[in-house]
């Protein structure tokens, strides 16, 4: 499992959503609003078809096989990019926006349900307290092959006279299909036939349901929504370097590269402290974090020269595993048999600050960047603050005696 997500790491930082992709859209079309459209098709890609798969999933014997398909499919989105910026590709130069838009939404659809089937089969198979350790080596070790490929990958497609646009986009196709092709070593013991019934009960209902039933879970998904307000802002930071600090295209190599090496700075520490502390802790320590950068990029726009414009990025990077210690913490407060369906409602709640991602990007052309920037960050304090009223599994003395026997069903491995 390590190893795979490894593999889609290495890919992975060909995308970068802070980065990378507002900026090839930029070369295409440089609105705000259409730039913050990103956000939106990507947590909607995210949380919709996981919360309509969650119930398949829940009911199929073995998960790896819907990690390995969706991972090629990710693969044919990556090949139809790149065909979108070769030479065949110029008769369809006034609808190039739309078309990649579209495969980012095809994307996000296939790395949604790839992302449940990954987390539903790490719930199964790997110890509660290893967790941690598997979430550090995988940040570690990936952020160090994706840092390396793109030193070695990112010059070349970035020229300023010339963007290869197309080879940026083959080599993350590569990288996937090695994810995909990493899925097979994985040792899954077949699930027993559910005894439970399938409903055809509708899944967003179902998502209300447990929202409302579970109070602490409840809790946890508003710090989620929190926390993923942040990504709001990702297309805008490097919109903010570009032009209004005129810096140049080959900048986005330096950002991607410590936004990746923040991921791994800030993957050590959690993972120690999750397993040791819980996940709550870590919540409470790196949220801040994440609420630091939008405030450091507006303080170094006005004060600071362009150089330390990177440090915005290096804060960045810590978003992504507070997202995974949300999805971890997630199969800690509910059995094994319902991770699939407690973790497509916590991606539902993830997605729901996208919804005002295009109208933020309207708001940075009208208005400028300080207004959104520091509404976004009162919403993740805001989440912050109800951290401290999250009950933690693993201290809740009360149900001791429950709680072991639930680690035994969820650790066990034949």
């Amino acid at each position: 499992m390590a190893a795979h997500q490894i593999a889609f790491r290495s890919g992975w930082i060909f995308k970068t959503e802070s980065v990378i992709i507002p900026a090839v859209l930029d070369s295409i079309s440089g609105a705000g609003w259409v730039r913050g459209l990103l956000p939106l098709l990507n947590r909607v890609g995210h949380s919709i078809p996981p919360l309509i798969l969650a119930g398949r999933l829940e009911q199929a014997a073995r998960k790896k096989w819907t990690l390995m398909i969706t991972s090629w499919l990710m693969v044919g989105c990556f090949l139809l990019w790149s065909l979108l910026f070769t030479p065949l590709a110029a008769v369809l130069a006034s609808w190039k926006a739309i078309l990649f838009l579209v495969i980012y939404a095809l994307f996000f659809c296939c790395v949604g349900v790839n992302q449940l089937a990954l987390n539903t089969l790490q719930g199964k198979l790997i110890p509660t307290k290893s967790r941690g350790r598997l979430l550090y080596v995988s940040s570690v070790v990936g952020a160090f092959t994706a840092v390396t490929c793109a030193l070695c990958i990112l010059p070349s497609c970035l020229s300023p006279v010339e963007p290869r646009f197309d080879w940026l986009f083959l080599f993350p196709a590569a990288m996937f299909g090695i994810a995909a092709a990493l899925v097979f070593g994985i040792r899954e013991y077949a699930d027993p036939s559910s005894d439970r019934p399938r409903t055809r009960q509708n899944v967003f209902v179902t998502a209300v349901q447990t929202l409302q039933n579970d109070r602490n879970f409840c809790k946890l998904a508003f710090v989620g929504f929190a926390a993923s307000s942040s990504i709001l802002l990702f297309p805008h930071y490097q919109h903010l370097g570009l032009q209004q600090m005129r810096l140049e295209l080959k900048q986005l190599m330096w950002w991607v590269v410590i936004q990746n090496v923040g991921t791994a700075m800030f993957s050590i520490p959690m993972g120690f402290v999750a397993d040791r502390g819980g996940n709550r802790l870590v919540l409470q320590i790196f949220m801040i974090t994440m609420a630091a950068a939008p405030i450091s990029a507006l303080a170094i726009t006005m004060f600071a020269s362009s150089s330390w414009f990177v440090f915005v990025f290096l804060l960045i990077g810590s978003t992504p595993v507070v997202i995974r210690t949300l999805q971890n913490f997630t199969l800690e407060v509910c059995t094994s048999k319902d991770h699939a369906h407690y973790l497509s409602t916590l991606n539902v709640c993830l997605a729901l600050p996208m919804v005002f991602s295009p109208f933020a990007g309207w708001c940075v052309d009208l208005f400028g960047f300080t207004s959104v920037f520091i509404g976004v960050t009162v919403v993740i304090l805001a989440g912050w603050c109800v951290t401290f009223s999250l009950n933690e599994p693993r201290s809740e003395n009360r149900s001791l005696g429950n709680h072991a026997q639930l680690m035994c069903e969820d650790d066990h491995i034949p």
